[in-house]
């Protein structure tokens, strides 16, 4: 998806200010056992009920830090700061991700995100980095923050037009 009236240089303009904040998204224990399916992490902590209420600190599952952290790439097409003309986008790394919180099952998180930088990397080629911030809903901090490298590349005109 692309954000209607938004181009290039309007998202260049954007550099040091806030791209939006996404919706809640719940965290319930499905959510959790299907990632753990996938993934095949399966430790206690994240899918033993009844076992974390007796031995966790937390008395109940946590989700798993890269599910949160997967739960990025939905949050950002929420928010949609891709200029209109792009072609494609595609996520290029990582910088500087660090989980602060646990998301415990059934909370609900969402994500604001801030453009720091967007470079020019060859012609209708270029590299944005986001730092974002997944906030738990009553929880003063954050459950994680991370700086997000995404290659947007410009739709080229076509000839004669």
């Amino acid at each position: 998806m692309a954000r209607p009236g938004l181009t290039f240089d309007g998202l260049k303009a954007l550099v040091g200010q806030e791209l939006g904040v996404s919706g809640w998204i719940t965290v319930d224990q499905e959510k959790i056992d299907r990632f753990a399916d996938c993934t095949g992490d399966r430790q206690w902590i994240h899918v033993d009920v009844e076992r974390t209420r007796k031995e966790s600190p937390f008395r109940k599952p946590i989700a798993h830090g890269y599910l949160t952290l997967s739960l990025v790439t939905a949050m950002a097409l929420e928010i949609d700061a891709v200029p209109e003309n792009t072609q494609a986008a595609f996520i290029h790394g990582l910088d500087a991700v660090r989980f602060i919180a646990p998301v415990m099952a059934g909370a609900r998180v969402r994500m604001r995100s801030h453009l720091v930088s967007m470079d020019d990397k060859g012609p209708g080629q270029y590299l944005i980095k986001s730092a974002n911030t997944v906030e738990v809903e009553g929880d003063p901090r954050p459950a994680l923050t991370a700086e997000v490298l995404v290659m947007l590349y410009e739709r080229r005109r076509k000839r004669g037009a």
